[in-house]
C-alpha cells in the first residue's frame, strides 16, 4: 500500500495538506507534531491515509504522466535557474504541485483570485512545507515589491483576464528576469477565455513591457513564451 500511495499521490505535499488541514485524533498527534523534515515516506502514507479516512479530497495531489505544458515549462526553468518564483494564477495546482515536487529547494510564492484555492494552498504550508507562500491576488494589482521575483510563472492565466497588457504591466513590475507565460494556441469553447493571444500579439506586448527577448514555443493546444528582462 505504501508503494502505491508514494506512485499515486505527491506524498510529501499531500501529507502536508492533511497536517495543515485537519485536526489530528489521538493516535495521530505524534506524525502532526513532529517536525516536517523528519516525517519519512511511511509517515506520509499514514498521513495520507487519515487524511482519506476524515473525509479529504486528495485528488489534487495524484501524480499524472504529466501535461506537455508543464513539462515543458519545467525544462526551461531548470536552464533559469530562478532564485525565487511568482506563480501567478496557481489554481487547483496543476502547475504548482508538480513544481513542488520538481523543485523541492526553490522559494515560491503563488497566488490566485480564489479564496478556496489558496485556503488549500496556505494548508500545504502550514503543514511543513515552509518555503511557499500564498495570497489572494488580482494579478493587475499585485502587493509585491518591485523586482522581487528572479521569475514569474504566468500559465493559462491570460486569456482569462479583461485587459493583458494592464497585467503583464504589473506583472513586469515585480519581475527581475524572466517571465513564462502560457496561452491557448486556438480558440475553444471555454466561455471564461476572453482572447486568443497569438504568438504576434504575445510577441508585441511583451517587448512593450521591457522583454529584451522573447522565445516562442509551442506544445500541443498551447503557445509558451518566455520574455528576459535584463541579461
Amino acid at each position: 500500500m505504501d508503494a502505491e500511495t508514494l506512485n499515486f499521490y505527491f506524498a510529501p505535499i499531500a501529507a502536508a495538506f492533511v497536517r495543515g488541514a485537519i485536526q489530528p485524533g489521538q493516535a495521530h498527534k505524534p506524525l502532526f507534531e513532529a517536525n516536517f523534515e523528519e516525517l519519512n515516506d511511511t509517515d506520509y502514507c499514514q498521513l495520507i491515509a487519515f487524511g482519506l479516512e476524515s473525509g479529504l479530497r486528495l485528488h489534487r495531489f495524484k501524480r499524472t504522466m504529466g501535461l506537455p505544458r508543464v513539462t515543458k515549462v519545467f525544462g526551461i526553468l531548470r536552464g533559469l535557474l530562478p532564485e525565487n518564483l511568482l506563480d501567478i494564477g496557481s489554481g487547483r495546482g496543476a502547475f504548482l504541485w508538480p513544481l513542488l515536487d520538481a523543485f523541492p529547494g526553490l522559494s515560491v510564492t503563488a497566488i490566485d483570485a480564489d479564496e478556496k484555492r489558496i485556503r488549500d494552498i496556505q494548508a500545504v504550508q502550514k503543514g511543513g512545507f515552509a518555503h511557499i507562500e500564498s495570497a489572494v491576488m488580482d494579478m493587475a494589482e499585485l502587493s509585491f515589491a518591485d523586482g522581487c521575483f528572479d521569475v514569474t510563472t504566468a500559465l493559462e492565466v491570460l486569456e482569462h483576464v479583461q485587459d493583458p497588457k494592464q497585467a503583464l504591466q504589473e506583472i513586469r513590475r515585480v519581475t527581475r528576469r524572466f517571465l513564462v507565460i502560457s496561452v491557448p494556441s486556438h480558440e475553444d469553447d471555454n466561455p471564461e477565455h476572453l482572447h486568443l493571444l497569438d504568438q504576434k500579439t504575445l510577441t508585441t506586448m511583451l517587448v512593450h513591457i521591457g522583454a529584451i527577448k522573447v522565445r516562442c514555443d509551442y506544445v500541443p493546444g498551447h503557445l509558451i513564451a518566455v520574455a528576459r528582462f535584463s541579461e
